[in-house]
């Protein structure tokens, strides 16, 4: 049974895991700064917009302080995954660790620090962090995961049956890389032109007249489905279809690279368009757009860095 879990990174992500989780369980949240655990200790967590509430959480910079979970859920962006893997190294053996980050990789670099059975998962719920002990919450959509490796999928499901008590929209699969490939064929192509365009994912990226982004969008999108099928990776959702659904949502999506670039912070390009054009490079696939997406977003990166 899982009774503890403790949120390692609480962004937006982290925050929500760690919000609604924190009704149903006890809850701990692993943070990087002293602040941060002070104000989480003192004031709980709130989640407002499509849920309203405030959960109380412990929280600490270091494991040793914690006590020690069922379940640990990696909720960094990628930019800081390898020193929050490393901070757990040597702890909690009997727990397992489930990544929660956008494109492909993740798991190996928990690997790298501890025998811990994983689970792998991909999100689209969003919102906006307003402060470390408040976040809108915006996006209610799925949390897809599953086991990674010679995990059961037991596991995976009372996972899933935990995140689904909390609140949080959830699907178990018992092969998560069919969805990871959906979603991390649609953020290459989104994040990486919205960090290049400037524009929020909204009705342009789903134009297809001459001249218009649209077009872009859906060639970027074929190049990553020709990798996809050089992978031998039948996808779970088509992620054309997944961006037009989410430019009809009605209130356009910042995604996290638009973010990023815009506050001059290093991106998450590496494993997500990094990822896919080095999927190309392994499998044979010419995918010329994703490589100058690719590129031009780390130019972007190096303007500032």
């Amino acid at each position: 049974m899982i009774e503890r879990v403790c949120v390692v990174g609480a962004g937006v992500i982290g925050s929500l895991f760690a919000g609604h989780l924190g009704r149903v369980v006890d809850v701990s949240v692993l943070c990087r700064r002293a602040e941060h655990v002070r104000d989480l200790e003192e004031h709980g967590l709130r989640i407002s917009g499509k849920a309203e509430f405030v959960t109380r959480v412990a929280a600490a910079s270091s494991p040793a302080d914690l006590p020690a979970p069922d379940l640990v859920i990696v909720a960094t962006k990628a930019t800081g995954l390898d020193a929050a893997a490393a901070s757990l190294a040597g702890h909690w053996p009997e727990a397992a660790v489930m990544t929660v980050l956008n494109g492909l990789g993740a798991e190996d670099v928990v690997r790298r620090y501890g025998d811990w059975p994983l689970l792998s998962a991909v999100t689209f719920i969003s919102g906006t962090k307003h402060s470390d002990t408040h976040v809108e919450y915006i996006l209610d959509t799925e949390t897809w995961l599953g086991p990674y490796g010679d995990t059961a999928f037991e596991l995976a499901r009372e996972a899933g049956e935990l995140i689904a008590r909390s609140g949080l929209k959830v699907e178990v699969l018992p092969d998560l890389r069919p969805a990871q490939w959906s979603k991390l064929i649609f953020n290459a192509t989104v994040n990486g032109l919205a960090a290049l365009t400037g524009l929020p994912h909204d009705f342009h990226f789903a134009q297809e007249e001459p001249g218009e982004l649209g077009r872009v969008v859906h060639a970027l999108i074929d190049e990553g489905k020709a990798v996809a099928r050089a992978a031998d990776v039948e996808l779970h959702d088509d992620p054309w279809e997944m961006n037009v659904l989410a430019t009809r949502r009605g209130s356009a999506h910042f995604p996290s690279m638009l973010e990023d670039v815009e506050a001059s912070r290093p991106t998450e390009v590496d494993l997500i368009n990094g990822a896919l054009v080095r999927e190309a490079r392994e499998h044979g696939v010419d995918a010329p757009l994703q490589e100058a997406v690719y590129a031009l977003v780390r130019g972007r990166e190096t303007s500032y860095s």
